[in-house]
């Protein structure tokens, strides 16, 4: 049961990740003023900023960990949540395409940064002009 939360936490972590660049991109096209949100996007690049750190120096997903200790030896097979979202976010791929992918998704994530540049303040536009 801890396991299963576990996994949601992981995969609302990804979704975070990978849905807030198309939210900025969207937002940005469509001139929403909370995709500029500054903690919204700090927070964001961070995440994959932190993604990318672990697969350039080799470590294990603490998340991944924490949930295959969590599931120890006694499991019986998978549960309905880990049958529902682990496809989702785990493939079957060498360990250098997914940090290829990180990294290049953490650079994606870096120019979107700039291309569409979070307000630094408190209702201040893209153009710094409350």
């Amino acid at each position: 049961m801890i396991a299963d939360a576990l996994l949601v936490v992981h995969f609302a972590f990804v979704a975070f990740v990978v849905g807030g660049l198309a939210l900025v991109w969207i937002g940005a096209a469509f001139r929403w003023d909370w995709v500029r949100n500054f903690r919204f996007r700090v927070a964001h690049l961070a995440a994959i900023g932190f993604v990318a750190f672990e697969a350039i120096i080799g470590m294990a997903c603490p998340l991944t960990e924490w949930e295959y200790l969590l599931r120890g030896e006694g499991v019986e097979g998978p549960t309905f949540i880990e049958r529902l979202i682990a496809p989702l976010i785990f493939y079957e791929l060498p360990a250098w395409a997914f940090t290829l992918m990180h990294i290049g998704f953490a650079l994606l994530v870096a120019l979107t940064f700039w291309l569409v540049p979070p307000a630094r303040r408190a209702g201040e536009n893209e153009n710094g002009s409350g």
